[in-house]
């Protein structure tokens, strides 16, 4: 009997020991995830506590956002359009803004009476819930982190933007969602991306955690990263988006103090449908066409701005037969990327669009500019200056704002692709020797006032070397390291830092 009792006393200790030793292991790693201005767990919007826990594998605590996608996804779903999507009769043309002539806007989409008033119900019975009863957003209050999507060929270009981003000194915690588990590749993971500060979250654990028929593609994750963050206030930025300063300073001035949401132009005037006005039951605007959006850079707070997130997941869901085409009617990026601003203009909620145009930046060829990335400028200056009634896009000869964000968009900048031939080559020239990818326009490139570009083919170099076993998407490529290092040489000397 004694020595039984015993065997029970001893195993029971054992398990005390290792009990307390899990915590321990996990409460460390969980320190090591720091949320700005917040020394403990707080409450969040749907008043439960949020533990962060951590196991082998790091995971976005799911709890809230689930409870959430809960009361959410009815939503959806109860005020799907039930109704043929518009008939596209052409694309709308690809019109710089400044170009542009606000008479001249294309109606390139056909509706039957009966479809418009079904869409429009469901549109007024979604907005009429929202106000009257918005499901809360789970995340951390007081807590500002950047948010991205990646995944697959997108791990190895997220490790080169962030990289980029802790150059400029930013201490910002990251956010990394990928579609489901296939995507968790346990080295970047649970290595890489926690030396960034950054960790991954599966976003197929909080939408399969509830049943329904509703399929999310992965170009309508966007807005569900933002839903499902554990920042009060986002700075979204696109795998390919990196600053060039540190981005802890948008949050604390103008014009996102006032507006708690900045979104930044694309090249072209928006090409928005007449149907759509009319069925998000809004006066057709008389003024002049304003500039479409670029959703490689969005900043916004779930605390002001929910009902702005809800209705803009809302166009998303129901985009690709619906909303895209009536936001875009078949231009250039039709997709996310004009949802926000038209949610937020619905529900009369503030937000600020940079006015300071996009800029190609890129290298010279027979054909023109060999354009690889686009330059986004800072919203603080831009700010400064609209409000001084200087609107450079609208002929001021004022200075220009500082540049703030580069996108390298097109090609992707991959270790593993981007010395292939495709439609833009930017490590090339004409002859097919090495170029610089960026040397025009000259006065965006030197007034970026230090070699931007070295310093991002050194992170596709040292993510080329340190990484070149480690992607998933890399397992059968060989000489990734060598190609950069070819490159390097070539272009910035022998040897690397």
């Amino acid at each position: 009997m004694f020595p039984a009792r015993t065997f029970l006393r001893a195993r029971t200790l054992v398990l005390a020991l290792i009990l307390v030793f899990a915590f321990t292991w996990s409460y460390a790693h969980w320190q090591d995830f720091p949320f700005p201005e917040q020394d403990h767990p707080a409450q969040s919007e749907t008043g439960t506590v949020s533990d962060k826990k951590q196991t082998g594998k790091w995971r976005h605590n799911p709890e809230g956002h689930i409870e959430f996608w809960r009361k959410f996804q009815p939503l959806l779903t109860t005020h799907q359009p039930k109704c043929e999507p518009p008939l596209r009769l052409g694309s709308a043309p690809s019109i710089r803004f400044e170009q542009s002539n606000p008479e001249d806007r294309p109606e390139l989409l056909d509706m039957l009476p009966f479809d418009v008033d079904a869409m429009r119900n469901a549109h007024s019975g979604f907005v009429d819930a929202i106000n009257a009863h918005p499901p809360q957003l789970n995340y951390t209050p007081n807590t500002r982190g950047l948010v991205s999507t990646a995944g697959g060929s997108y791990l190895p270009v997220l490790v080169i933007s962030l990289r980029m981003l802790r150059r400029t000194g930013s201490k910002l915690p990251v956010e990394v969602f990928l579609a489901n588990d296939d995507e968790y590749e346990d080295h970047i993971c649970d290595v890489v991306l926690p030396s960034l500060n950054a960790r991954c979250v599966v976003m197929s654990e909080i939408l399969d955690a509830v049943s329904g028929t509703m399929e999310i593609q992965k170009y309508q994750f966007k807005l569900f990263a933002m839903l499902f963050s554990s920042f009060e206030e986002i700075l979204f930025l696109d795998a390919d988006a990196f600053p060039l300063q540190q981005p802890e300073l948008l949050f604390t001035s103008e014009p996102f103090a006032s507006t708690h949401m900045v979104t930044w132009p694309d090249f072209w005037a928006s090409t928005i449908s007449s149907y759509y006005y009319e069925i998000s039951s809004q006066p057709y605007p008389e003024t002049a066409v304003r500039q479409s959006s670029e959703s490689g850079e969005v900043l916004i707070s779930k605390k002001t701005h929910l009902k702005t997130l809800l209705l803009s997941t809302y166009y998303n869901v129901w985009g690709p037969d619906f909303y895209y085409p009536l936001l875009s009617q078949g231009a250039a990026g039709e997709g996310d990327k004009e949802t926000f601003i038209a949610a937020a203009s619905r529900l009369q909620e503030s937000y600020y669009q940079v006015s300071e145009p996009i800029c190609a930046i890129g290298h010279g060829t027979e054909g023109g500019l060999a354009g690889s990335a686009m330059v986004q400028f800072d919203p603080m200056q831009d700010f400064a200056l609209t409000r001084k009634g200087e609107w450079r896009v609208h002929g001021s000869t004022a200075p220009a704002p500082r540049a703030f964000f580069v996108h390298a968009n097109y090609p992707k900048f991959n270790p593993a692709t981007v010395f292939e031939k495709q439609a833009v080559n930017p490590a090339y020239a004409d002859d097919g020797s090495y170029t610089r990818a960026w040397t025009i326009p000259e006065d965006v490139i030197k007034a970026f006032g230090s070699d931007v570009e070295k310093g991002f083919w050194e992170e596709i170099l040292w993510t080329a070397c340190e990484l070149e076993d480690k992607f998933g998407t890399w397992k059968d490529e060989r000489g990734v390291c060598l190609g950069v290092k070819n490159y390097w040489n070539a272009m910035f000397g022998i040897g690397h830092s």
